[in-house]
């Protein structure tokens, strides 16, 4: 099918970035789960410096930040490359979540001795960050309500609370972390973004939060934190005092992009593993698996939603590029829980067709459907979602709902 957003620089690009991913990052997953996690890290790192050597670091970074400054719908298509070797494509080439998005939110709103203090040796590949907004006690599809305060004392922030799902903390430099610090505001305007190094005292990881039974490591890891009486200087705020909502929305809106591509390249990956299992399994004598029409319905209806929700989802990051993400919002709530939804259908039709050994950790199946499971959950809720985006479709047939929309 042709690609009607490929642009010159991607016809160049990604043929390169897939050759890379197959010959460097492909033959790793053999071995992934009898690999320490450590060894697997440093592996990466010899990557990353074949990735610079190549010329292909910093894909989603502007050019004055050393990247190849290109448009958010360029990029994507390269996100869904990368996620064909899903657990180490996006962190070998340092564009992984959650640095990926605070690097873009630093970009854009941090001063000048943030960018040089914790943003520069993010860009590098030097550091890692975490992101730190979801709370135990409060809806994480509404980031308006938490708990969480910033107490500015002098010349500094005094932060206590209780996080968790704070994404890739272990081993992590610094946090990003939203925080009450105009309590009296109206509601979308109390919230705050401040850094907090995880050297900090008072910053303590109390766990890494096990989904489905795996507990995740480094960049793969979703903790739970609280802050006890950190003490950070009042620079370390990100853009305005009780401008946090608004930059969730700001980093939120790129980030699905980010979510989605990926997702339609996890999708890719199942679908081929599946169309190879179909031809290659023999279920009796002569007749192989791909002969029966309810696979044959697999594989039909997966090709289909795999091709419909790329189109979506940069269709949507070109009218980001062009108008900005607050004027498509309708449209990213719509990729986020289609996309969502259809990759978990096409990893799941995937394992049906490997039996047994889909289940199981012979391949890599069961591990993506593990961890994406949390892709209906993750950066708003399929329900919340859906919701705002009917409300604001029967807007404009004159029901006027009484409700604010949430922050997702």
């Amino acid at each position: 099918m042709e690609n009607v957003f490929a642009t010159d620089r991607i016809k160049e690009l990604l043929p390169r970035v897939i050759e890379f991913v197959k010959t460097e990052l492909l033959p790793l997953e053999a071995d992934h789960h009898k690999r320490p996690f450590s060894e697997t890290a440093k592996i990466l790192v010899g990557k990353r410096d074949k990735i610079k050597a190549a010329g292909l670091w910093g894909l989603h970074l502007p050019k004055n930040e050393g990247g190849l400054g290109l448009t958010l719908c360029e990029f994507g298509q390269l996100s869904e490359t990368l996620a064909l070797a899903p657990l180490y494509g996006h962190y070998a080439f340092n564009c992984q979540a959650p640095d990926i998005g605070n690097m873009e939110l630093l970009s854009k709103f941090a001063s000048k001795d943030i960018k040089h203090q914790f943003l520069e040796p993010l860009l590098e590949g030097k550091t890692r960050s975490c992101f730190s907004m979801t709370e135990p006690e409060f809806a994480g599809s509404n980031p308006v309500k938490m708990g969480t305060t910033a107490v500015r004392n002098g010349d500094e922030y005094i932060i206590n609370g209780h996080k968790w799902f704070t994404s890739g903390a272990e081993g992590s430099a610094f946090a990003i972390v939203m925080a009450v610090t105009n309590a009296d505001a109206p509601p979308h305007q109390r919230a705050s973004m401040i850094i907090v190094p995880t050297n900090t005292p008072g910053f303590n990881i109390v766990r890494n939060v096990s989904v489905f039974g795996e507990p995740g490591d480094g960049w793969a890891s979703h903790a739970e934190v609280t802050y006890t009486n950190c003490r950070v200087p009042i620079s370390y705020l990100i853009g305005d005092e009780g401008s946090g909502f608004k930059l969730a929305q700001e980093r939120l809106g790129p980030g699905r992009i980010h979510h989605c591509m990926r997702w339609v390249g996890i999708a890719e990956k199942a679908f081929a593993m599946m169309c190879e299992r179909a031809v290659s399994r023999e279920i009796e004598e002569g007749v192989k698996l791909g002969e029966k029409q309810f696979i044959q319905g697999f594989i039909a209806e997966s090709r289909v939603e795999i091709d419909a929700s790329r189109l979506l989802v940069l269709r949507t990051a070109d009218n980001i590029d062009k108008l900005g993400a607050a004027q498509v919002r309708d449209q990213i709530s719509g990729i986020k829980f289609y996309v969502a939804n259809m990759m978990l259908r096409v990893l799941d039709r995937a394992i049906q067709v490997h039996g047994a050994l889909g289940v199981s950790d012979d391949t890599i199946l069961s591990s993506l459907y593990r961890h994406e499971r949390g892709a209906r959950i993750w950066d708003g809720a399929d329900e919340v979602h859906k919701q705002n985006l009917a409300l604001s479709i029967l807007k404009n047939y004159g029901l006027d709902v009484k409700k604010k929309r949430t922050g997702n």
